[in-house]
């Protein structure tokens, strides 16, 4: 393949007549078609490569079973458990993180003490059954019969 120089060729391509035609050094569409049959003959052609996921007999008969669930709609719409659960995990976890900033109000703080002294009375209620589970059945009669 011959190479010109850029001028030559804008000039050359702008030329009308015969006579400075002749001067141009393009080379024949023949030649050009020669070149390109020669290269590809000594070059090996490129194949796509198998997908060995799409070649797999499970992956295609395991599609072909989603398509099919699909088409007739008894898919899950939901999304699988566990990404529901850890998406709700990282909405508790931004969920903390917020209320971690901001200092809690009184109407929290009040409550926060009343389910803390219920769970001390609960506490204490269940020590003093267990007291009473604990003693004699005698003991017990003997300290209803007292308070009556």
């Amino acid at each position: 393949m011959r190479l010109y120089h850029s001028s030559q060729v804008s000039q050359n391509m702008g030329l009308k007549n015969k006579k400075d035609r002749h001067h141009c050094w393009m080379i024949t569409p023949h030649q050009v078609i020669e070149n390109q049959q020669q290269q590809e003959d000594d070059l090996i052609q490129p194949r796509k490569l198998i997908n060995p996921v799409l070649a797999s007999v499970q992956h295609r008969a395991l599609h072909q079973e989603l398509l099919f669930c699909y088409r007739r709609g008894t898919l899950p719409r939901r999304k699988p458990e566990l990404q529901r659960v850890l998406e709700h995990k990282k909405r508790e976890q931004l969920r903390k993180r917020e209320q971690a900033l901001c200092p809690p109000s009184d109407l929290e703080v009040k409550l926060h003490r009343r389910q803390q002294r219920m769970q001390f009375l609960e506490m204490e209620e269940k020590r003093r059954m267990e007291r009473q589970k604990n003693l004699p059945e005698f003991v017990r009669v003997r300290q209803t019969l007292k308070h009556i």
